[in-house]
């Protein structure tokens, strides 16, 4: 083995080594206490912005309550709709704190987007929401935006891409249900979504992957939010 090799091979292990402490105190961090807090309607519900918010944004149905659910190893602390986009509230969690001790972050789950039923009014409810807390919540650390593996990116994934983009929002792209397709086609449709992530400037680098019902890439994000919370 060459020198160069060699610190290929001792970086890699380092990075490695890292990885996995930042996923074991991450898991830590969420196996204390993580509380529902509110639905708010409008902005002027939300709690004080005094602590870090990482979102989670996603077409109706694309798996958000149950990747929620996962995240903070919790069975049903995101309520999980019979009726997809039925919530056009944006949903808050504390993580940490607890005893009088003020969170140190919280989560919020944006109202699902790309219902094909609801009315003209409901979804421009949901865009002026939305769009407001984007460009005006100063707390807000990084977005998740959630890709369904089973369909890839679809229009309205783009525009919500682009209303972060113009709010100067950064955010990751989580695939969801990638234990629903087969490993050829999610090599096909991630390679697609990075490709279309790479069109948006305001878009992580780096894609995840995951399944929450197999675990699947479950504690790289948790790690990966933890870090955008608190890093």
């Amino acid at each position: 083995m060459t020198p160069e090799e060699e610190q290929a091979q001792a970086e890699a292990q380092a990075e490695a080594k890292a990885q996995q402490q930042a996923e074991r105190a991450a898991a830590k961090l969420f196996s204390g206490p993580v509380e529902f807090v509110l639905s708010a309607p409008q902005l002027k519900f939300l709690p004080d912005p005094t602590v870090p918010e990482i979102a989670f944004s996603g077409r109706s149905n694309v798996g958000k309550s149950t990747l929620l659910n996962a995240l903070t190893g919790r069975k049903s602390i995101a309520r999980i709709s019979v009726t997809p986009g039925r919530t056009q509230e944006l949903n808050i969690f504390d993580v940490g704190g607890g005893e009088d001790k003020p969170p140190q972050f919280r989560l919020v789950d944006m109202p699902g987007y790309g219902f094909a039923k609801a009315p003209l009014s409901v979804v421009d409810k949901w865009k002026k929401l939305v769009r407001t807390y984007l460009r005006g919540r100063v707390v807000l650390n990084r977005t998740l935006v959630l890709i369904d593996s089973r369909h890839g990116v679809k229009e309205v994934d783009r525009e919500m891409m682009t209303m972060l983009d113009e709010a100067a929002v950064s955010y990751r792209v989580v695939m969801t249900k990638a234990d629903k397709i087969k490993a050829s086609e999610l090599a096909a449709t991630a390679a697609k979504v990075e490709e279309e992530a790479r069109k948006h400037v305001a878009a992580f680098p780096h894609l995840h992957i995951t399944s929450a019902e197999k675990g699947m890439g479950i504690a790289e994000l948790r790690a990966a939010v933890v870090a955008d919370a608190l890093g």
